[in-house]
């Protein structure tokens, strides 16, 4: 099972994600958003399996930091789209990917039956 996790490093939530898969020995690739962004259909892929306004993080500072014309955009999917190439800093993280299945956040009892 080959396992994704995006996000940056920086993230505190993205460390938890991060120890807790190696603590317990679940190999992962991890992705930095601010060095590989992620693209228009790698955002549609998500999409099609979770919510907009779930990936979309509305409570972090780079949400906080959108002009109010920027964040009227993220209500449609087209702008939320393009907000989410522009600035990955708003996707809620971390993006935890498994095949065909993803995770949003972390939370380790949702990890631990995840991997069951």
């Amino acid at each position: 099972m080959s396992i994704k996790i995006f996000g940056i490093p920086n993230c505190n939530t993205v460390k938890k994600a991060r120890d807790w898969l190696t603590s317990n020995d679940i190999s992962y690739e991890f992705i930095d958003f601010k060095k590989q962004i992620p693209t228009e259909p790698q955002v549609l892929g998500w999409l099609a399996k979770v919510e907009l306004d779930q990936l979309i993080n509305r409570k972090g500072t780079t949400w906080r930091s959108l002009s109010e014309e920027q964040q009227l955009l993220a209500q449609t999917q087209d702008g939320a789209i393009a907000l989410m190439v522009s600035k990955p800093s708003v996707i809620k993280r971390p993006v935890l990917q498994s095949g065909d299945e993803m995770m949003l956040g972390f939370d380790e009892v949702k990890y631990a039956n995840f991997f069951k």
